[in-house]
């Protein structure tokens, strides 16, 4: 079998603090999983690593989980390869600035429009379009935006 390119090779302190974590089981499931992967890939004084198949079987995870885990710990560490990694940009960009947040509350206290009783979430995103806030807006993106300001439409 070939070196691998990032062995994993725990200290003592490392060994403990990942036995603790996963007999604890209060930790996330991907945490616990990540726990697991190192555990079983150790090289360290216990004798020889699981194979990467082995690792996979018993922990039922994929390869690339295997080898990504292995590289975080070998390059950032080990706290770095248990957590996940926050996003440096949202996947989207935001429709809502402040500006058009604060006309979307204002709209929302308003009186509503002729022949309703009460603004709906899709009522609004009808009329922001309309005032050429948006394009398009959905109503659930209205209804996320509200709920952020605590806007009670009732």
């Amino acid at each position: 079998m070939p070196a691998k390119r990032y062995p994993v090779i725990l200290d003592p302190n490392q060994r403990d603090y990942l036995m603790d974590l996963t007999s604890s089981g209060t930790e996330s499931a991907r945490k616990l999983t990540r726990a697991r992967i190192l555990l079983k890939a150790d090289e360290g004084e216990l004798g020889p690593a699981y194979a990467d198949k082995e690792i996979k079987e018993a922990v039922e995870v994929s390869i690339p989980t295997i080898e990504r885990t292995r590289k975080t710990f070998a390059l950032e560490g080990l706290e770095a390869a248990l957590t996940p990694k926050k996003r440096s940009k949202p996947s989207r960009p935001q429709k809502f600035d402040g500006e058009k947040e604060a006309h979307l509350i204002a709209l929302a206290c308003s009186e509503a429009p002729e022949g309703h009783a009460r603004w709906t979430l899709r009522l609004l995103a009808e009329k922001m379009v309309e005032l050429n806030h948006f394009s398009t807006v959905s109503h659930e993106t209205i209804r996320r935006t509200l709920k952020k300001t605590h806007c009670d439409l009732g």
